[in-house]
This record gives C-alpha cells, structure tokens and sequence, in this order.
C-alpha cells in the first residue's frame, strides 16, 4: 500500500461530517497518550477514502484505522485506539474502558454508528460521503 506507506505513525480515518466522530478523532489526536496518532478527515480525503474503499474499506460503515500495513475497521478500529489510549479527556476516560475490550466493542459500536446517521440526518449531510 504505497499511499500509506509515507504517513508516520497510526492514521485514523474518520467522518469529519459527523460531530460525534469529529470530537472523539480530535480527543483521540490531542489528548490519548498514543504516540504520532494523526487523524484524517475521511469526508474531506476524496483520494484517501477511495483508495480505502478499493480495499474494501468504506467510511459508511465506520471509522478506519491504518497502523502500517495493517488496517481495521469499524468497531477493531476503535477498540485499538482505544485499547492503547491513556486518556486525559473526560469522554476519553468513559469510552476507553468500554470499548478497550473486543466484545464490547463489537457490541457498542452499532450504537454509535446509529449515532452517527442520526447527527447526518439532522445536519442534512449525506451519510456515505461518496
């Protein structure tokens, strides 16, 4: 993966539509504890989020973490930043634990996707950035 191959540290790829992914992305950036974590608006990433969707990898369904080689999406996305965090943000210190655990997180994360279509819905935004 070529494109990826020049960005240092673990990238997550968010929905910069929604204010929920948004507030967590920055949270997670600014005040996690995980070493060169940089966030990527996805919404606003034409280039980044098609080259994600041709591996399969699409922003509709959930945030898209890139550590290397390896990417993870959805609820593993979130359960390893999460898993890794040492938070200083309040929010960051409720959802780190729940959703530091797998099965936890596989549990939760459609809860915050419905969050996520909600917040779309109401801001008139569309739901697959496409």
């Amino acid at each position: 993966m070529v494109f990826l191959i020049a960005m240092k540290g673990p990238i997550l790829v968010f929905d910069g539509g929604c204010p929920f992914c948004r507030h967590f992305a920055e949270l997670s950036e600014l005040r996690s504890g995980i070493n060169s974590l940089q966030i990527r608006d996805g919404r606003s990433d034409k280039l980044l989020r098609n080259k994600l969707a041709a591996k399969g990898f699409n922003l509709s369904y959930g945030a898209i973490l890139i550590d290397g080689e390896n990417i993870l999406h959805g609820a593993d996305a979130i359960n390893w930043i999460c898993s890794r965090m040492r938070p200083s943000a309040n929010l960051l210190k409720i959802l780190a634990p729940l959703m530091a655990n797998q099965k936890r997180s596989r549990l939760l994360y459609p809860l915050l996707l419905q969050a996520r279509r909600l917040a779309l819905k109401i801001k008139g935004i569309p739901l697959d950035p496409g």
